[in-house]
C-alpha cells in the first residue's frame, strides 16, 4: 500500500468511528445539482458549454407554478445540464426568472456567510488562471482569483522530489465572480476513478462538479446535523479548525495571518463523489453575513439537489427533526419533489428517482500514476 493509500484509509477508519449513530438509509447519492439563478439563460448555458456542461431537459414555470415550487411569484424558464454522462451527481440547473427577487449574495470575499463555491476537476489549471486574468481585466465585470497554489494534502511525496521522484498532491484555484464562484484542483501523481470524469467535449477540460462548499454561521455540528439525521449523508469525521497555515485553504479563501474556521465535510454511502463542505467563522471573527440573500428567486447560487428513491421516508425525517419542508409536489421537470430549508441557512430540492443511468463510484480508491 502506497503512504496516500495508507493515510487515506486512516482517514475513512476515523471517518467509520466518529459515525456510531445510524444513519438512515435514505439512498442518496451525493449532491445532484447546484441551482443558479440568473436574468439571462442563454449566456450561462454558452458559459457553462466551455466546461463541458450541455442541456439535457428544458422547462418553463408559471408564476403561480413558481410560487408553489419555490415561493417565488415570477415566471422562469429552467434549463438543466449535465457534463458528459454523469448523471448521478454533479449536475447544474440553471432559473432564468422574469422578475429575480433580489441580486443574491453577488461578488463577496471568500469567507462571506452565504457564499457557495462549486468544486471541479480540472487538467489544466494554469490555462484556467490565464482565462480568468484575461476575464478579469478585460470582461468589465468582477473577478477575484484565488492561487493557483500547490498543497500536498497527505504528505505523500517521498524523500526529497527528484526529476524521477515527483511529487505528489494537488494545485487548487478560487474565482469568485457575481454570480458563481468556481474552485478548481488538478491532481499530481494519482486520480481517483469516478471523482472528477474529464471527457473530449469539455473544451477547457473540466469534470462535472465533485463537491460543494458552503459558508455558513452558527455551531457546525447543531446546524449540520440535519445531513446525517434527515438526509443520510456520512459526516467525514468530528468538526476541526483549519485556516492560514494550510496552503489551501490560505490561498483559496484568501486567508490573512492568524485567521482560521471550523469545517465539517459530509459524504454519500452511495457515492464518492458529490461531496459536502462546510465552513463557518462562529467565534472566532466578524464576517460579513449575506444570508438573507440565500433563498430561491434571487440570483447566483441559492439551491442545490439530492436524489432519492425513498422520497417519502426523507419527507418523514425531516418533519421529525422540525426541519421545515414543502408538501411533495411535481417539480418542473415532472419530478415528484420538495423543498428543506436547513438551520444552516441551505436549501435544497429533493427528488424522486429510482436510479441514475451511470452507476455512481462507491468504492474509494487511489490510482497512483505517473505523470
Amino acid at each position: 500500500m502506497t503512504r496516500v493509500a495508507l493515510l487515506l484509509s486512516l482517514l475513512l477508519v476515523t471517518s467509520l468511528q466518529t459515525n456510531a449513530k445510524d444513519l438512515p438509509d435514505t439512498g442518496v447519492s451525493g449532491v445532484y445539482e447546484v441551482i443558479v439563478g440568473v436574468d439571462e439563460a442563454a449566456s450561462s448555458v454558452a458559459y457553462f458549454a466551455e466546461f463541458g456542461f450541455r442541456v439535457v431537459a428544458e422547462a418553463s414555470l408559471s408564476a403561480a407554478e413558481a410560487n408553489l415550487l419555490y415561493g417565488v411569484d415570477s415566471g422562469a424558464s429552467v434549463f438543466r445540464l449535465q457534463n458528459g454522462d454523469v448523471d448521478a451527481h454533479g449536475l447544474l440547473r440553471i432559473i432564468e426568472w422574469d422578475s429575480p427577487l433580489g441580486p443574491g449574495v453577488g461578488f463577496a470575499p471568500p469567507e462571506t456567510v452565504g457564499v457557495r463555491m462549486a468544486v471541479m476537476r480540472t487538467q489544466d489549471i494554469v490555462r484556467l488562471a490565464d482565462i480568468f486574468s484575461d476575464l478579469r481585466e478585460k470582461s468589465g465585470k468582477p473577478y477575484l482569483l484565488a492561487g493557483p497554489v500547490y498543497d500536498d494534502l497527505y504528505n505523500a511525496t517521498e524523500g526529497n522530489p527528484t526529476i524521477k521522484n515527483r511529487r505528489v498532491g494537488v494545485r487548487e484555484m478560487g474565482v469568485y465572480g457575481q454570480d458563481f464562484n468556481h474552485v478548481f484542483f488538478q491532481r499530481y501523481g494519482y486520480t481517483i476513478p469516478g471523482y472528477g470524469t474529464i471527457t473530449d467535449n469539455s473544451p477547457l477540460r473540466t469534470s462535472e462538479f465533485t463537491h460543494h462548499d458552503f459558508f455558513v454561521s452558527g455551531n457546525l455540528d447543531e446546524v449540520t446535523a440535519y445531513y446525517s439525521d434527515v438526509l443520510g449523508f456520512k459526516s467525514e469525521g468530528v468538526t476541526v479548525i483549519d485556516g492560514e497555515w494550510q496552503p489551501g485553504p490560505k490561498a483559496v479563501f484568501q486567508m490573512g495571518p492568524g485567521r482560521s474556521h471550523w469545517y465539517r465535510g459530509f459524504v454519500s454511502p452511495n457515492n464518492i463523489c458529490g461531496k459536502l463542505k462546510f465552513f463557518s467563522v462562529e467565534g472566532l471573527h466578524q464576517v460579513d453575513d449575506r444570508s438573507h440573500r440565500q433563498r430561491p428567486g434571487e440570483l447566483g447560487i441559492t439551491l442545490h439537489s439530492v436524489w432519492t428513491p425513498n422520497l417519502s421516508m426523507i419527507h418523514d425525517l425531516a418533519r421529525a427533526e422540525d426541519i421545515e419542508v414543502t408538501e411533495i409536489r411535481e417539480n418542473e421537470f415532472g419530478e415528484q419533489s420538495f423543498l428543506i430549508r436547513g438551520p444552516d441557512g441551505a436549501t435544497w430540492q429533493v427528488i424522486g428517482r429510482d436510479k441514475a443511468k451511470k452507476p455512481a463510484t462507491v468504492e474509494f480508491d487511489l490510482v497512483p500514476v505517473a505523470h
